[in-house]
């Protein structure tokens, strides 16, 4: 058995209680219905530390819940040093998010970090933060985010 799985992902947006945890879990539950998670270690953090500790946005954890992916146990934390070392391929919900990981990152590092919609789906365009709108927001935000994690899925297991 190998002691790294063969793909490691760290899904991040701001404050990691929207975005990323969102992607976080659809995306792990899109592998686990194609039988992949065994392959996967996948984790979400944010770029600020403001949420540190707490759960996701009730509005991330609802929107998840409607299609069947809990989301309810994680907790927000802010991206570390070992982090740059520890995944594979970390994705940024949007641009300025990427901005601020190619900033914190060592230069050995800087290619695995990536827009998200840009590297699953080839379209360089950002996961909107939802969290100063309403419940639409958050049903847009986990299409893209649906859409993104099927593609994705199907590039990473290849």
């Amino acid at each position: 058995m190998d002691a790294k799985p063969k793909n490691s992902i760290l899904f991040v947006c701001l404050g990691n209680i929207c975005r990323s945890p969102l992607a976080e879990g659809v995306f792990g539950a899109v592998i686990g219905e194609k039988r992949l998670s065994h392959h996967f270690l996948l984790d979400s953090a944010g770029t600020g530390g403001w949420h540190a500790g707490s759960p996701p946005d009730p509005r991330s954890v609802a929107v998840a819940a409607r299609h069947g992916v809990d989301i309810s146990r994680q907790s927000a934390r802010k991206i570390g040093e070992a982090d740059f070392i520890r995944f594979d391929l970390i994705l940024g919900m949007d641009r300025s998010n990427v901005q601020d990981l190619r900033r914190a990152a060592p230069e050995s590092v800087q290619d695995r970090i990536h827009l998200y919609l840009d590297y699953a789906l080839g379209t360089v365009r950002d996961v909107p933060d939802p969290y100063y709108g309403g419940a639409d927001g958050f049903e847009k935000v986990y299409r893209m985010i649906r859409e993104a994690s099927e593609a994705l899925s199907g590039r990473q297991a290849a």
